[in-house]
């Protein structure tokens, strides 16, 4: 929601991209260890071994999820672009953040536009961006998951 430079976003996902590529590294370290310890046939290796696999399992079903969740969120961020559907960028902090009293100010708007409009994917993808903005991070996500939902289902138009 602020009008943040080409450069500030592109260098954010570069960050989340080499997280995830440490994220996929350590899981495929911890699988392979695992695989070590129940090797050794020692029961309490084995044990460890299977705590690993369980734990490689979980790292990478939440890696997995957490990647398709935000490439479906900028193809979704994109669509809204395109369709001219973004709220006007609030003004920001010298970091690059939104202004809180600007966005506490925005916040109203979006939630009377997914009240009036709650099948919109749309209207909950600027709830989301205003959440977002109002640094509550937990209902920003929600709202983002309930406008990928959405738009999952929403009739697909031609082109």
């Amino acid at each position: 929601m602020t009008d943040r430079p080409a450069a500030r976003t592109s260098a954010r996902k570069g960050f989340a991209l080499a997280m995830a590529a440490v994220l996929a590294l350590y899981v495929v370290l911890a699988g392979s260890r695992a695989v070590q310890f129940i090797a050794t046939g020692q029961p309490l290796a084995i044990a460890v071994g299977a705590a690993l696999i369980i734990f490689f399992l979980i790292g990478a079903w939440a890696l997995a999820r957490e990647v398709v969740f935000g490439v479906q969120l900028d193809r979704a961020v994109r669509e809204l672009e395109v369709a001219g559907g973004m709220p006007q960028p609030l003004p920001g902090t010298p970091s690059g953040r939104a202004d809180r009293e600007a966005a506490e100010g925005a916040f109203p708007v979006a939630k009377a536009d997914v009240e009036a409009h709650p099948e919109s994917w749309q209207s909950w993808l600027r709830l989301s961006m205003a959440y977002d903005a109002a640094r509550d991070r937990r209902r920003a996500r929600m709202a983002a998951r309930k406008a990928l939902s959405l738009r999952k289902t929403a009739p697909q138009e031609a082109p």
